[in-house]
């Protein structure tokens, strides 16, 4: 169990927000859960994913439009994991727990463990978010430097011209390596000794097993080795770089806090949803396609508030936490485009390499 906690949840700010929203659902008479908009979603990306499959693995396209369907395959992967995946894993697709579970079991169909994503993203990250040795997202090294109290390696100083190659193998890293180093250590940042019971071990196993089968054996059927090399590469790094990029815009910015306890400290001088709002930016807030795209992550403070919501509200939510915000005199981070947003990191990783 983590060493620290939050001085509470019972902030003037975080109850008065809570009520706002709570009086926006009740008086639209629409529940927190998604709609329509959602079904469509997973209606679109799973096809779309199921259509192109079959069409790569079985080599059933000419060179370049293979190469298209690579690239893709690439990005709707990233987007089942951003709208289906995520929304189900926090519970907030569907009304029906075993229509959530499914979603959030579309993780293991790409490759990754939902169990260990579960406790690594749910659990830690939205507890301690940016908090150094506690948020397993920001505990990058020796590849990057995130925060102030993380050794500064020479290389460093160039994180924020290689991040795009580190980024697009990130994806690769985490179903070959990263899980697994998880699952045999028992270990993500500060929560140790992570316990599984016979069904998630099973569960484990037959997601790598499957994924494997899937993914190389049956691809190698159909390729030799050099162009199967290729072309998975090509699909994995678009996996890799656009969930990478997306989550990162969403924490590692010049404008976000970092919180640094000291080993004394159990109990941090803020509320939960103060420090929320104090470590997370939204981006291209105003931008549909891309909040289409990337299932309300660029709306990261509404979602990092109110992860049980899911994302197809956030736009109208946003309207209510900016106004609470100002309010209470807390700041509201946000960048109008990606491109901002990205320039933004870039900037936060080169000081952080060079500080």
């Amino acid at each position: 169990m983590s060493t620290i906690k939050f001085s509470g949840n019972s902030s003037a700010f975080y109850s008065d927000l809570k009520a706002r929203v709570n009086t926006y659902f009740k008086e639209k008479s629409i529940s927190t859960h998604g709609d329509h908009r959602s079904l469509i979603k997973v209606i679109v990306l799973m096809t779309l994913f199921l259509g192109c499959y079959p069409l790569l693995v079985f080599n059933l396209l000419p060179g370049a439009w293979s190469i298209l369907a690579l690239v893709v395959l690439g990005l709707v992967t990233a987007a089942i994991g951003f709208n289906i995946m995520h929304d189900g894993a926090h519970g907030s697709l569907s009304k029906s727990p075993f229509v959530n579970k499914l979603a959030a079991l579309s993780l293991n169909m790409l490759g990754a463990s939902s169990f260990l994503w579960n406790i690594k993203h749910n659990v830690i990250h939205h507890s301690f978010t940016n908090v150094d040795d506690h948020d397993d997202d920001i505990l990058n090294e020796p590849f990057f430097r995130m925060t102030k109290r993380q050794p500064k390696l020479s290389a460093h100083k160039y994180q924020h011209l290689y991040f795009p190659i580190a980024y697009g193998l990130m994806y690769i890293a985490w179903v070959f390596f990263l899980d697994f180093k998880k699952y045999f250590q028992r270990r993500i940042a500060d929560r140790e000794d992570i316990k599984l019971t016979v069904s998630q071990h099973i569960g484990f196993w037959l997601t790598k097993i499957t994924y494997i089968f899937l993914f190389v054996v049956l691809p190698l059927q159909f390729y030799s080795l050099p162009a199967y090399l290729f072309g998975y590469f090509i699909y994995a790094f678009t996996t890799g770089l656009v969930t990478s990029v997306v989550f990162q815009l969403a924490h590692t910015v010049e404008e976000t806090d970092f919180i640094y306890p000291e080993s004394e400290v159990h109990v941090l001088n803020t509320d939960w949803a103060t420090h929320q709002v104090r470590t997370t930016a939204n981006f291209a807030t105003r931008n549909k396609f891309v909040t289409w795209a990337v299932g309300g992550l660029n709306f990261q403070v509404e979602h990092h508030l109110f992860p049980k919501i899911a994302h197809v509200h956030y736009p109208a939510l946003s309207k209510i936490v900016k106004e609470v915000c100002q309010k209470y005199n807390l700041p509201y981070h946000e960048q109008a485009t990606v491109r901002g947003a990205i320039l933004s990191h870039i900037r936060f990783l080169r000081d952080m390499g060079r500080s």
